[in-house]
């Protein structure tokens, strides 16, 4: 591989080298974390302002808005410079946008946290896009998908511990539904909105201090520098040698059907637990408390079969036990659409297992024999999660629709677009396997 030909940076054979490859690891874990802290906040802020549903759906919008339009200023900020300040420079945007919601709880106002939002996720763009290739680079290119999926395991963990804590935020805010609020006086409803505020920042004002710290740390600390042959190529030059070799196209488009597959399901667990709970005869409010236990028991598992996958990638290929996973995982979902009682919710919850894999091994495999290419390649895998903007609002649309079909409920029917993007990563790792252990070739 060109970019390590200059200096040997295997993690096995650089003791020293131990203290930079926890702290990247970290800030995986630090960017789950801002993920799932957030996702579940719409229905929150929609209480607390008074605002409608389809307006507080701005938070998830602006946070893949942070991610896609700073990919690529952040690939040619770490090709500028390094991939050390490239992460330095993200930690500083993540921690000011969570620091940004003390002015904006002072404000009282909506559109304030958005900006809070943007910044933070400008940040979470700035690490994505340098952490991923840089913990790649650490060592020999035949064991850089088995790093990425070590390193993705804490993601899982960051993920874990922010679902937790944004169900303590929600056990704190005034338990006032959002009907009641809008018949209050506005005297009344400033306090409640005031309290309501200070609980939700406080996960956030905890986690910009910890990413100040960390931030701290890696500027002290002494990074591996990755040698690239040529970082002088105009920027058209390199997206033209990026489109021209079909493993990383295929990858980057396998990228963006994984990551709506993979929002969808986490998305809609709710709404598909809470109809069968109903049908059941739970109460609507104790149907949705049981489906997000199940919701939770999904990223635990998740989380834990990102730790076995990364130990069972050292004797299979990767491509290999991407293709099984995701085959597996479209069984799962076809079970997810026939059955309409418990069995179906099983599994939702056994879909996540066969996701936890594909994001960094997908990846991974996208950047075989990228060479000096790499940091913008990564950009590209980076914006490749629009597909989480994408998919989600047509699952919904269909289950807004009522169509039934074979009588199956909207709800299951919906299930049809992680299916179909499944097929598509399933695509992806045979090509991927034919193109590397069959022709011996990353065309």
């Amino acid at each position: 591989m060109k970019l390590l030909e200059n200096k040997t940076f295997a993690f096995g054979n650089t003791p020293h080298f131990l203290p930079a490859f926890v702290l990247i690891t970290a800030c995986f874990a630090l960017w789950g974390f801002a993920n799932n802290v957030t996702t579940p906040m719409v229905g929150t802020f929609s209480k607390i302002f008074r605002i409608s549903t389809t307006e507080s759906t701005l938070v998830p919008v602006v946070f893949n808005l942070g991610y896609f339009l700073m990919a690529l200023p952040a690939a040619l900020f770490i090709r500028r410079f390094s991939f050390k300040w490239g992460v330095i420079l993200g930690l500083a945007l993540y921690a000011a946008g969570t620091l940004f919601f003390l002015p904006a709880k002072a404000i009282g106002a909506f559109y304030p946290f958005l900006m809070s939002y943007f910044v933070m996720t400008c940040g979470l763009s700035f690490m994505e896009t340098s952490c991923n290739p840089y913990i790649y680079c650490m060592g020999p290119e035949q064991s850089g998908i088995q790093r990425l999926n070590a390193a993705q395991a804490f993601n899982a963990l960051g993920s874990v511990a922010g679902m937790f804590l944004a169900m303590a935020v929600h056990s704190q805010i005034n338990a006032m539904d959002s009907q009641e609020r809008l018949h209050i006086p506005q005297q009344q409803f400033d306090i409640i909105k005031d309290h309501d505020l200070g609980v939700l920042i406080q996960p956030y004002i905890f986690i910009g201090a910890v990413v100040l710290l960390i931030m701290v740390v890696i500027w002290l600390t002494r990074m591996p520098h990755i040698d690239f042959a040529d970082t002088q190529k105009e920027f058209r030059t390199v997206i033209g040698e990026l489109i021209q070799k079909k493993n990383y196209r295929e990858g980057v488009v396998a990228e963006f059907f994984y990551t709506g597959a993979q929002i969808a399901c986490w998305t809609f667990i709710i709404q598909y637990g809470s109809r069968v709970f109903m049908v059941e005869g739970m109460a609507e409010q104790n149907a949705e408390l049981t489906a997000q236990k199940f919701n939770i028991i999904a990223l635990c598992l998740f989380a834990a079969s990102r730790f076995i996958c990364t130990w069972l990638i050292r004797w299979f290929a990767p491509e290999r036990m991407l293709s099984t996973m995701a085959i597996i995982g479209m069984v799962a979902l076809f079970g997810v659409i026939t059955f309409t009682d418990r069995n179906g919710l099983y599994c939702l919850v056994a879909v996540s297992i066969c996701l936890s894999l594909m994001f960094p091994t997908i990846y991974g495999l996208a950047l075989r024999g990228i060479g000096e290419n790499i940091k913008i390649a990564g950009a590209g895998l980076i914006i490749a999660l629009l597909g989480g903007a994408f998919f989600p609002p047509i699952q919904a649309a269909i289950i807004q629709s009522d169509v039934t079909l074979f009588g199956l409920p909207a709800t299951n029917l919906s299930f049809l677009i992680p299916l179909i993007c499944l097929a598509m990563v399933a695509w992806y790792g045979h090509r991927a396997y034919v193109r590397h252990s069959i022709r011996g070739t990353e065309e």
